[in-house]
């Protein structure tokens, strides 16, 4: 068969879903490559991570016999059939991004933030799923897209896999600071990385005790090294994000703001946002009434 791949977000970050779909049917011998209006595909798969906020789906194909549409973009679905799901990727796909491994160790998590889909698509427990080896050979490093590792029973086992790797490892989605542990963190320092995220999502829940015993506890001794997601525009009021960014930054991290539905966002969560994350303008300008007065007078 002839297998067209449609990656809706664009490229600049890899599709695993469709990297793991090439390699089965590269497998089965048949022909894969992306999507061409020209020509015919027996089958075209489209894959997108974001909704219409982000992501517009507005590629209409009508040169396959069968298109299939999958990935938390679209809403609720099957998961890979399991003979696909543990396909070793096939990284030809997105040359760009080559020497880099890209996989989960576990799904699920059992926070059920009202904001984030994962608890609802992959259950409230986290789980082992994969070792490192299902999609990681031996690359520089690794982007590991779990969304709660710690939550994991077998989360320590799992710690001194990528330590054992000596990749230089990414856990993109932030490491649940309420449960890090002196023995977890013992692991976490033996984990080469260029820096640890965690997330204060919720402005009602005070983080602030884990986030001092974190830095009692690490070996990562700079503060630009230990990052933060604040969540805003996700009732929030401007005073608790502020509080929120301007903590952290006193605990001794680097806090970078996520802005929810940035389209609805107020002017002032949308200023807040270019403050934190423009990291030059924040390590200098250490108010943000000093920075919004920077701008009027710009302005003037």
């Amino acid at each position: 068969m002839k297998i067209g791949l449609v990656d809706v977000d664009g490229h600049n970050f890899p599709n695993l879903c469709l990297m793991k779909l090439s390699a089965y049917h590269k497998a089965q011998g048949d022909t894969v490559g992306w999507w061409r209006p020209a020509g015919w595909y027996d089958m075209v798969y489209k894959s997108r991570v974001f909704t219409d906020t982000y992501s517009k789906d507005s590629i209409y194909i009508a040169n396959a016999g069968k298109v299939i549409k999958g990935g938390t973009g679209y809403g609720p679905g099957p998961d890979l059939p399991d003979v696909v799901e543990h396909q070793y990727p096939d990284y030809s796909l997105y040359p760009q991004f080559a020497d880099t491994a890209y996989g989960f160790l576990t799904r699920g998590c059992p926070r059920a933030c009202s904001f984030c889909i994962v608890s609802g698509k992959e259950g409230r427990r986290s789980r082992h799923v994969a070792d490192l080896s299902e999609f990681w050979d031996g690359q520089k490093e690794i982007k590991l897209l779990d969304a709660n590792l710690l939550a994991c029973q077998d989360h320590e086992k799992l710690l001194v896999q990528l330590a054992d790797s000596r990749a230089m490892v990414d856990i993109c989605q932030g490491l649940d600071i309420r449960l890090t542990t002196p023995d977890n963190v013992a692991l976490l320092n033996k984990v080469r990385t260029k820096a640890v995220h965690f997330a204060w999502d919720d402005p009602n829940t005070d983080l602030t005790p884990y986030f001092r015993r974190f830095v009692e506890l690490t070996n990562i001794k700079s503060d630009r090294r230990r990052r933060v997601y604040v969540l805003t525009n996700f009732g929030s009021t401007h005073e608790q994000d502020l509080y929120r960014v301007d903590t952290l930054r006193g605990l001794g991290y680097d806090p970078y703001v996520m802005v929810y539905e940035r389209p609805t966002a107020p002017k002032i969560t949308r200023q807040l946002q270019r403050w934190v994350n423009n990291k030059r303008i924040f390590h200098t300008v250490d108010r943000f009434d000093d920075y919004i007065h920077s701008n009027v007078k710009k302005e003037a």
